[in-house]
């Protein structure tokens, strides 16, 4: 009987034990877990998490019918690409094809044109979150990246040569822009804000090519803007100054204004000669 006694009390001291082992090891791990992971159960419903979720929420209604519901690209019926896969191009590309309003596109064409944006600046900031977590690409860049408030005439002498060297092909000598084949165009430049020209040179927007941090050195890319922006600062002493496009437009200005003028002057003297012949005849 004794035995029979003893047994189940044995029996209880170990299955509270056990219990208590598989509390305290439940415990430690919780514990354990809190401690090395907290920022991230803190991010799971953190401001970014959130952002990163209105973005997905404007992706899905103004661009997806493009873009694709997954931004993986989507065709048009007929077996063409309506838009490109957006996975990898980076917060930076989003932020400048939206805020200058060439995204979302009116319609497909050779060349997107610059338009009023069309989301605020909060909701092209999501837009970005959520493309920039689909996977790794070029981020909006630091304001310190291109505040060229402080240049020194020397960076502007700089920029102007590297401008030249890179750019003028499409953009003229002086960023007003030129004329490509198939209809496309590289856009003037004395409207664009020092935040998009870096973004640009980091991203290449359509028929740009990508200036990276390999090809163009930051320094270098904040040179280019000093030299555009003292560019759009400067004034045309002469007046008008027909693009500075150079002798065409000012030799085309000549021919049909001044040879113009002095042609319609020669008309005028000859339609009178006549008349005052008459009149002396006359009398």
């Amino acid at each position: 009987m004794r035995r029979l006694v003893r047994a189940p009390r044995l029996f209880r001291r170990g299955g509270l034990a056990k219990a208590a082992v598989v509390v305290a090891a439940l415990v430690t791990v919780g514990a354990t877990y809190a401690v090395l992971v907290p920022n991230d159960a803190a991010g799971a419903d953190g401001p970014q998490s959130q952002q990163i979720e209105e973005g997905r929420r404007l992706f899905a209604v103004g661009c997806s019918s493009c873009h694709g519901l997954h931004a993986d690209g989507a065709s048009n019926g007929e077996g063409e690409m309506a838009g490109p896969s957006l996975i990898g191009v980076g917060a930076a590309a989003v932020d400048f094809q939206v805020s200058t309003g060439r995204m979302p596109a009116v319609q497909p064409g050779a060349q997107v044109p610059q338009k009023p944006p069309v989301y605020t600046t909060e909701e092209i900031a999501a837009l970005a979150a959520y493309v920039a977590s689909l996977g790794p690409g070029p981020a909006v860049p630091a304001e310190e990246a291109y505040d060229v408030s402080n240049a020194t005439q020397e960076e502007v002498v700089q920029g102007g040569e590297l401008f030249r060297t890179n750019c003028t092909a499409c953009h003229n000598f002086a960023g007003r822009g030129g004329a490509l084949p198939h209809g496309r165009y590289a856009p003037s430049l004395m409207e664009t804000t020092p935040r998009n020209m870096y973004q640009a040179m980091l991203t290449g927007p359509q028929q740009m090519p990508v200036f990276s941090d390999q090809v163009l050195l930051p320094e270098d890319k904040r040179a280019i803007i000093a030299y555009l922006v003292s560019l759009q600062e400067t004034n045309d002493p002469g007046g008008f100054g027909l693009g500075r496009l150079g002798p065409v437009s000012e030799g085309l200005w000549g021919w049909l204004v001044g040879i113009g003028l002095l042609v319609a002057v020669a008309v005028w003297i000859g339609a009178k000669v006549p008349t005052v012949g008459r009149r002396q005849t006359k009398d």
